[in-house]
């Protein structure tokens, strides 16, 4: 196998601004020690954090790399000296601390998954960031059960995509989220039983009706804000509401009598800074619990398009229009 170079190109920003700040920045190439891999990007996926970590408004974790990107796909080219499990030559997919916008990323090796069968290397860099958030927080924090029914908020998201098919793979009643036509559409199409839309409906009175009053057992919220004190009335008795992001707001007035009287449960969590075993496990319940229903095609990629390093500003204006349905990626 041929050794990689001494330098690579990498997507970033001298000075923190808007999408046009990106350029293509040189640096050395990483080198894999200890329990990590190095992997040569085919693809690496584009995440809301992205976006504010270029505007300069997202604190980066200790120890990682002052290059944006959470999750990769590709091959590996190099294995550190306590790696067990890959080998170089082997195609894997992996979750980030950051480094993925480059033609070389670092990865631990238990944050590495090997590309579920019958998705292709590029589809895969949209899976690790999305698709564990989901897991970690829906199904093990939530405990979402075949059943139940739940709400996800911004349905047509790389997070809501993942939530609406992982919920509906594993027995759950489904209603998400979406400003247009065109975009409940695309909910409908990914299997949710009802697709509403915010900017004719309020959430809180449909999915009332649809539960003739009960409400719904879980809620994955990527707004917060306003949105907060109604999703609390929502939830029905042993609710529980799941605070993935806070893009409408981190200050609500809730009723918490409501919380007490219904015996709530209203928890957030973040990704990005979880130790390394606390990821690693995350994805090994991945490749055994969800790498499967894309064997078998119960769910399948949604990438929306895909950009080459050059044209990472553009990928960035899409990713904040929110026009798009489902990954954005970047190809070096």
């Amino acid at each position: 196998m041929q050794q990689p170079p001494k330098t690579m190109r990498t997507v970033g920003v001298h000075t923190p601004g808007g999408p046009d700040a990106l350029e293509i920045i040189n640096v050395p190439v990483p080198v894999a020690t200890g329990p990590d891999l190095l992997i040569k990007v085919h693809a690496a996926g584009v995440n809301g954090a992205d976006l504010r970590e270029r505007e300069g408004k997202y604190p980066v974790p200790p120890g990682a790399p002052d290059i944006m990107g959470l999750e990769v796909s590709g091959e590996i080219v190099a294995v550190g000296e306590a790696c067990e499990h890959f080998r170089p030559g082997d195609m894997v997919c992996a979750l980030l601390i950051g480094g993925g916008y480059a033609e070389y990323a670092i990865a631990p090796e238990g944050q590495c998954m090997a590309i579920p069968n019958g998705v292709s290397v590029i589809d895969a860099a949209g899976l690790p960031e999305v698709f564990c958030t989901v897991w970690t927080n829906m199904m093990d924090r939530c405990q979402l059960q075949a059943g139940e029914t739940v709400l996800v908020q911004g349905g047509t998201s790389g997070i809501g995509f993942a939530a609406i098919k992982i919920a509906k793979a594993f027995g759950a009643t489904v209603f998400a989220t979406a400003r247009n036509e065109t975009k409940c559409a695309a909910i409908r199409r990914f299997g949710a039983d009802a697709a509403i839309n915010y900017k004719n409906d309020d959430f809180l009175d449909v999915a009332r009706n649809l539960t003739d009053g009960r409400g719904v057992d879980v809620i994955i919220d990527i707004i917060g804000g306003d949105y907060l004190p109604k999703e609390v009335k929502l939830l029905a008795h042993g609710g529980r509401l799941m605070i993935i992001n806070l893009r409408g707001g981190r200050i609500a007035e809730i009723d918490f009598g409501q919380i007490h009287s219904k015996h709530l449960t209203v928890t957030g969590a973040r990704l990005r800074p979880r130790s390394i075993a606390e990821k690693s496990a995350i994805c090994r319940s991945l490749e055994e619990h969800v790498w499967p229903k894309f064997t078998d095609l119960t769910i399948t990629p949604e990438t929306y398009a895909t950009y080459s390093f050059a044209e990472a500003a553009a990928a960035h204006r899409l990713m904040e229009s929110s026009d798009h349905i489902g990954k954005i990626l970047l190809v070096p």
